[in-house]
């Protein structure tokens, strides 16, 4: 099992909460995340972005240095507050449609490098390094990995009985997402919580991959320059939100090209029929809705690709997901795209409504084709993990979409 642990959180004080959290830096248009922080002193944005009050744009250690005195500021003026004993504190976010329950704890990063908490996608060695650097200079960790688990109806009951009190939070955003938050303190409900999860063989990565590979990284350079390391210092901790399979939304990325390679349609179609079964469909916008069958978006007409079956499976499981079918039967031997993750031509999109919008895109003359497929399924990722295999680059979209600043843990 993995090592989860309560910690102090240091969050925002109760009737300044709605103002602070703040959704992730990139989820923001330019212009509505600037206008969010003229209307809005107390938004967690201010303290990622500590060059806006200063009108200028800050990177590196510099930035990292004025990063951490805003966030002390925030401290110093009471914005956000510090628990004063270490806690477990259950989140829950609705919206129509869509409601999850988690748990905000503390992870080992131990428990990272011994497998028990499992990636199915690669990391850059350079981005972990760059990441590593801001928590070293910052020392503080604002957004939590998203690691879920099969559903166990012990760690569900042992959840459940702690919501008993009312939430400390509770609050609507104006994109209409409800928000509570329960702290869970006493001493016998943090120990059933704890004993549940050690039920639960491994946690899977759903999102966060560099941050927790980051904050290993950070784990073993504080460790070799501490010489009364004792493994329980803060550093070999990364805070992480848990929640159970059935609650996590997995949607599609698209992949868009911005040219064809100088071929025509009809050679591209002649092409993809060695393994695939091709039916025009006209301009009528379509998603595919089985595995390993593929919509295509060019020159005015959808296609539906449906991969035959002497070209299915594969020694790797790997090697039959559609995610991969799709780079390995189509961007690799008919565009040449042989690194999906650098490759400048091919461009990742999630949509809402991804059939109309894909072809909108197309349409436009921004791209030139664009290739849909049915998301990939937690099992999938899962079985992905435990082989010790990855998925490409922009394999899923995952929900729930966690909030800056709503709990913080201090390194």
């Amino acid at each position: 099992m993995a090592e989860i642990l309560p910690f102090a959180a240091i969050r925002p004080a109760v009737d300044k909460a709605p103002f602070v959290v703040s959704r992730s830096w990139d989820d923001y248009l330019p212009r509505d995340r600037n206008a969010e922080m003229r209307a809005n002193p107390f938004s967690f944005l201010h303290i990622i972005d500590p060059g806006f009050k200063f009108n200028t744009a800050l990177s590196g250690v510099k930035r990292h240095k004025l990063v951490r005195n805003r966030y002390l500021e925030f401290l110093e003026e009471g914005i956000l507050v510090k628990e004063d004993r270490p806690s477990f504190y259950i989140y829950q976010s609705s919206r129509p449609g869509f409601t999850c329950r988690g748990i905000f704890c503390a992870t080992s990063t131990n428990s990272y490098r011994q497998g028990l908490i499992r990636p199915h996608e690669d990391t850059i060695r350079r981005r972990e390094e760059l990441f590593a650097d801001y928590l070293e200079q910052v020392r503080f960790n604002a957004e939590p990995v998203l690691l879920t688990y099969p559903d166990h109806p012990g760690v569900a009951g042992s959840i459940s009985a702690a919501l008993d009190n009312p939430p400390e939070y509770h609050f609507t955003t104006p994109d209409r997402v409800e928000h509570k938050l329960w702290i869970v303190s006493e001493t016998k409900t943090v120990a059933a919580i704890r004993d549940a999860f050690r039920e639960i063989p491994a946690l899977y990565i759903a999102d966060g991959h560099h941050r927790s590979a980051s904050s290993d990284l950070l784990a073993r350079r504080l460790q070799e320059a501490n010489p009364s390391h004792s493994g329980k210092e803060p550093y070999n901790y990364f805070m992480s939100y848990l929640i159970p399979e059935s609650q996590v939304r997995i949607r599609s990325f698209h992949r868009l090209l911005r040219e064809l390679g100088g071929m025509d349609p009809a050679s591209i179609l002649m092409q993809l029929d060695a393994h695939f079964r091709i039916k025009p469909l006209g301009a009528k916008p379509f998603e595919p809705a089985e595995k390993h069958t593929f919509s295509m978006y060019m020159d005015g007409a959808y296609y539906e690709l449906r991969l035959r079956k002497e070209s299915q499976g594969g020694d790797s499981f790997r090697n039959r997901l559609d995610v991969h079918i799709l780079n390995d039967r189509v961007l690799k031997p008919v565009f040449g795209i042989t690194d999906p993750r650098r490759d400048q031509r091919l461009a990742y999109r999630y949509w809402e409504n991804p059939a109309h919008e894909l072809k909108a895109e197309v349409d436009s003359g921004r791209f030139a084709a664009g290739f849909g497929m049915v998301p990939a399924t937690m099992e999938e990722i899962r079985q992905v993990a435990d082989s010790g295999e990855t998925m490409p680059p922009k394999s899923t979209f995952l929900e729930p979409k966690l909030r800056s600043g709503l709990t913080i843990y201090d390194i």
